[in-house]
């Protein structure tokens, strides 16, 4: 009987133990779900905090290019009003240059570069586009004839390609080529 007694003694002592113990572990789950709301909570006003920064620095990233662009605009709106009280025209040709220079060197300052392609430079599709083709004796097949406009690249990538005209191959070979296609017509 003192053998029950003790082995039920026993068991109620390990039952208070494990409830102790389940209420220690119940409380420490508790304040680890607490840390892990806040976390997410903070995470989350992380996430909104770095969404409008973002949005700021793109709403504001050019900037910087707009106040070096500000003197370029301020001399060519006097330009306009020389020409309204100035005959020297050349002055004026002169001052609309010197502020094109400036306004050039500006967006230089910021990646954006001009490119102009040289006749008879073969046509590069990235960096041409053709507007169209001739016929010409000196420059040869797929070369440029004529540049209609200057490209330009921001930082090495093209952001606009160069307006040309490509040769089409040599005024000999095209009336040989059409009379080789009359032949093919004649033929079928």
């Amino acid at each position: 009987m003192e053998d029950i007694k003790a082995e039920e003694e026993k068991v109620q002592g390990q039952g208070s133990t494990n409830l102790e113990r389940i209420e220690k572990l119940e409380e420490e789950l508790k304040g680890w779900k607490d840390k892990a709301l806040r976390y997410a909570a903070e995470v989350e006003n992380l996430k909104k905090a770095f969404k409008r920064e973002k949005e700021e620095y793109f709403k504001f990233a050019l900037e910087t290019v707009f106040k070096e662009l500000l003197p370029s605009i301020d001399n060519l709106e006097m330009a306009l009003k020389a020409f309204e009280s100035t005959s020297n025209i050349q002055a004026l040709k002169e001052g609309v240059e010197l502020t094109l220079k400036v306004l050039i060197q500006t967006l230089e300052k910021f990646g954006l570069k001009q490119f102009e392609p040289a006749i008879g430079e073969p046509f590069h599709p990235h960096y041409h586009d053709a507007l169209q083709v001739e016929v010409h004796k000196e420059i040869p097949n797929g070369g440029i004839t004529k540049v209609f406009q200057k490209g330009y690249l921001l930082h090495e990538r093209v952001i606009r390609p160069a307006l040309v005209c490509v040769c089409q191959g040599k005024p000999q070979i095209v009336k040989e080529e059409a009379v080789e296609e009359e032949k093919e017509v004649e033929n079928e």
